[in-house]
This record gives structure tokens, sequence and C-alpha cells, in this order.
């Protein structure tokens, strides 16, 4: 079996060959998008700031702005002639050894070149005083520097600076930065459109009536939806596949015909109704199949191929809850942020955690085992983790109640309370 890194490598060297040859980048569609909706999309061309930021002068305190040329020394008297504010720029001029009143944000003028915050003054001692329709004297209660206090124009962003680049996964900060910029659309690609089925006699969708003993809801649909909701991605779902292979591939073979991207849960195990694999032989190939890892060994990495113009990925996951649950967190969500034009350092990366564990585990050397447990902090403010006891990946409500993952290495035995330990937090309790 293949380790769970050589296989995550191997995906990631596939979709660099996908995005460069099968689907190159530069010739794929591109949406323009309103910037409110644009979140987890990935930027199709560089952005360009239109102008300078900030676009003129601005003062850093509250204070006076003073002219050129003026004497800064402590117990020199400034005239004071007028008052610039956000929104309201003072208009007039100024000579050495006057100023204007000036607030946080609002416009530097021309002729002056340093704010004296107004605690540097008798401001306090005067304000009660000050009649802002006539010019006024204030006192510097010390020596000031030119060039103070003042945010320079262009000091953050030039005009024409790129201020994001092709390949970011637009977030709300990069939104914040846009808006600053008046830009209302950006430029993103295409969604790639994902087909999930999932396939087993037992399955019912959700909504429907369980008529026997034997039905089971389908949940690892909803689950993989859910999982895939933040993705810049279309799903299309082809439902539940009965245990039948002429049925099998027709919906294979209707979902390789309008999507990029396959998933499918269950159905690819060594039982005599699993069909899958024979399916995404016959259509395409397998390039790896069956990874040390537990829960999840039964996992297909593959794409169907046959008289398509590119191919269609593939990605098969177990039909147990938890193994799609960490398939999916494993390898599928990292696969869809590459192929969808992530820039490498926009692909997330797993947070993990060093805690102290509070009980032993049982593990057999051999495979990589992702074990759920509770994560937190004791009294001091350490990481602290408690593991389930039982770890079947059927019991889905152990999934809910854990929040995260203890992950162990492949070599690794029996972990004994009081160890450390590599934890993974669930990425939906950090988004």
């Amino acid at each position: 079996m293949i380790t769970m890194e050589e296989l995550q490598a191997a995906i990631k060297l596939r979709i660099n060959d996908y995005n460069d040859v099968d689907f190159p980048l530069h010739k794929r569609a591109v949406n323009i998008c309103d910037l409110l909706d644009s979140r987890n999309h990935i930027l199709a061309q560089d952005i360009a700031s239109p102008f300078d930021v900030p676009r003129q002068n601005l003062s850093a305190m509250d204070g006076y702005a003073i002219a050129k040329g003026s004497e800064l020394s402590e117990g020199k008297t400034i005239e004071i002639i007028g008052e610039s504010q956000a929104g309201s720029a003072y208009a007039g001029e100024t000579k050495a050894g006057q100023g204007v009143r000036i607030f946080t944000g609002a416009v530097v003028p021309d002729c002056c070149d340093m704010v004296i915050m107004q605690e540097n003054t008798n401001f306090a001692d005067i304000k009660a005083t000050i009649d802002k329709s006539q010019p006024y004297s204030i006192t510097l209660t010390q020596a000031a520097n030119a060039n103070s206090h003042i945010r320079a124009q262009g000091e953050e962003i030039e005009s024409g600076e790129a201020v994001l680049k092709i390949g970011k996964r637009l977030n709300p900060a990069d939104i914040s930065l846009l808006a600053n910029l008046g830009i209302s659309e950006v430029s993103v690609f295409q969604p790639l459109v994902v087909g999930v089925l999932a396939t087993g006699d037992e399955l019912v969708a959700i909504g429907d009536e369980l008529e026997h003993l034997a039905q089971i809801y389908n949940s690892n649909t909803p689950t993989l939806k859910s999982l895939l909701s933040d993705l810049p991605i279309i799903i299309r779902d082809y439902g539940i596949i009965p245990d039948d292979l002429e049925k099998t591939t027709a919906a294979v073979h209707e979902a390789m015909q309008d999507c990029d991207v396959l998933v499918s849960t269950a159905g690819v195990s060594v039982g005599d109704y699993d069909f899958l694999t024979t399916v995404i032989d016959t259509l395409g190939q397998i390039n790896h199949y069956k990874v040390a890892m537990k829960p999840g060994k039964p996992f297909v990495f593959g794409e169907l191929n046959k008289n398509l113009d590119k191919p269609v990925l593939y990605f098969g996951l177990p039909g147990n809850p938890l193994s799609t649950v960490v398939g999916a967190l494993q390898f599928v969500i990292p696969a869809l942020w590459q192929m969808s034009g992530a820039s490498v350092s926009e692909q997330p990366m797993p947070l993990t955690i060093n805690a102290k564990l509070t009980n032993d585990i049982k593990k057999f050397p051999g495979r990589k085992d992702f074990q759920r447990g509770v994560l937190s902090q004791d009294e001091a403010g350490h990481y602290q983790v408690e593991c389930f006891l039982s770890q079947q990946s059927h019991r889905i409500k152990q999934l809910s109640r854990a929040n995260c993952f203890i992950v162990l290495d492949q070599d690794s035995g029996n972990i004994s309370s009081g160890d450390k330990v590599t934890v993974q937090p669930f990425p939906w309790l950090h988004r």
C-alpha cells in the first residue's frame, strides 16, 4: 500500500500536469464576479491599484498641520488660520509661522510638512477660549520635527501596483482591500463542476421512508456536500446508484460527460457488489488504490478519459461516514483547491497542534491513524486531548461529539497517557 504522504504527493503531481497540460489555467474560462460574492473564488488575473493609497498626505493625529519653514522649537507660537477635517480639506494657503487645525485622516495642505499632536501644545489650556472663525495662536510645549505624524501619499500602495495576484483565494481581508480601492467586480476562474454519487442497495435518500430494516439513510452525500461547500465549485448530485454493474457504468458515463471531477462514496472495496473500481478501470484508469491509513484504506485515485478531450479526475471514498470525512479532508479538498487554480500559498493547510494525551491509546503499527478526540486547554492554557475509547469508523455519534483528529504515525504503536500527540482540529471549528 502507498503511504498517505506518498498518495498526497502523487495527487499533487498529477494535478500539476492537469493544470498545465490537460486543462491549462491560462485557457480556463473566466467569470466576472461581484465583489461581495467573491469570497473563496480564485482570482484569474492580477489586480492593480487605480490610485495611490493614501491618495494624498493625511494626518495620523489630531493636532495642527504646520507650514513649511516654520520654527518648531519649544515655546514657539504658531498662528492657526483654518481647519482641515476628514472629508473637508483646507483650501487656503499658509506661510511660515502659520498652521491649520487638523484631525486624524484629514488631508494635510500641500504647504505644510508636519503635524504637531495637540498634546504637544497648550491646546488644553486655551480650547475653551478658541473662536474657530478667527485666527488664534498656539504655543509648542516641546520641540517638533518636520515630516512627523503624516501618512505620506502612496506610502502603502502606489498607483498601478499589483495588490493581488492571479491564483489568490479571495478572503474577507482581500474584499476589504478591494473595496477600499473602489473595485466592485473581479475576474475569477469559472468554477469546476464536481459530480458526487453514492452507491449501495441499502441506501435511501433522506426525506424518503425506510421500508425495511436492511435500509439505511445516505449520509455520505450530504456530508460530502457540506465538506465541499466552501470551495468555488458547482456540485452535481447523481444520486444513489444501486449495486449493479450496468447501472453503475451508466451513471459514471453520464457524470464524466458533465464534470471535471467525480467523487463517489462506497463501492470501491473488494466485495462481490462493489463495481466502481471495475467501471473506472474500463472507462479510464486507476492511478492508486489502497492507502496505508485508518480509516479509509480502500481509497481510489484515478481518472476517466475514454473518448474525452480532457480527463475527469476520480476520487473513490469508502462507504463508512468517518472514512468519507477523513478521505475528503486529506485528499479531495486539497486536490480541488489545487485544481481550481489556487496558488500554492493559497491552498489551505491543515492546522496541527501538539497536545498532551489524557488517556491511553491502542494502536497497531502499519497505517497512519486518525482517531477522534476532544481537544481542550487545562487551567494553565496548555493543550490536552482525550481520545474516545471506541474508534470504529461507523460510529457517527462520536464524530459529532469530537472536535479533532488525533493523528498517529504509521509506524507508531500504543500511546500512553501523558505523551504528546499531534492533533488536527476539525476545520469547520476554526473557519
